[in-house]
């Protein structure tokens, strides 16, 4: 059930899941919501963790570091965890 109501997650970007989770968060701090619907949204929350951190890798994975020559000009690129 949590995985069908959680289908729009996949759709947003970063920033947007990033904002409903910490609604989400701030929401479950205030402690004034039924158990039920805690529930509810916390699974919401851990599909957008998730979503958010598959997001995050993706974005790491395409930081590169770019390589100079002697003379300080760009000659190519790698991958930022390569030295």
């Amino acid at each position: 059930m949590a995985a069908e109501t959680n289908e729009d997650v996949k759709a947003m970007s970063f920033e947007q899941a990033l904002d409903a989770l910490e609604k989400i968060v701030d929401d479950l701090e205030r402690g004034d919501v039924p158990l039920d619907q805690s529930i509810r949204i916390y699974e919401r929350g851990e599909a957008l963790k998730a979503h958010c951190d598959r997001l995050l890798k993706a974005a790491e994975d395409k930081v590169e570091k770019i390589r100079l020559s002697r003379d300080g000009k760009p000659v190519g690129a790698e991958p930022l965890d390569a030295e």
